[in-house]
């Protein structure tokens, strides 16, 4: 790769990196949730509480990306 130069997703198909991103937010939701419960077991309530608030931040950047996906495609559900 040339300096300077960006990588590309595997195709220039920007609904495909919506649907890309928007998966990857859910999965970020999902593991901060494990991520949580692991800390508050070994009683870290201060990380336990970072994890739940970088989780909120997935959980709500995975909302917006399902509604402008939805929006894109024209799907009303």
């Amino acid at each position: 790769m040339e300096a300077g130069s960006r990588p590309e997703s595997g195709t220039k198909d920007k609904n495909y990196d919506l649907i890309t991103v928007t998966h990857l937010c859910l999965e970020h939701v999902w593991r901060l949730e494990q991520y949580a419960a692991d800390a508050e077991r070994d009683g870290d309530e201060e990380l336990a509480s970072l994890f739940r608030r970088m989780q909120e931040h997935s959980r709500r950047g995975g909302e917006e990306c399902k509604r402008l996906l939805r929006a894109r495609l024209g799907e009303n559900a």
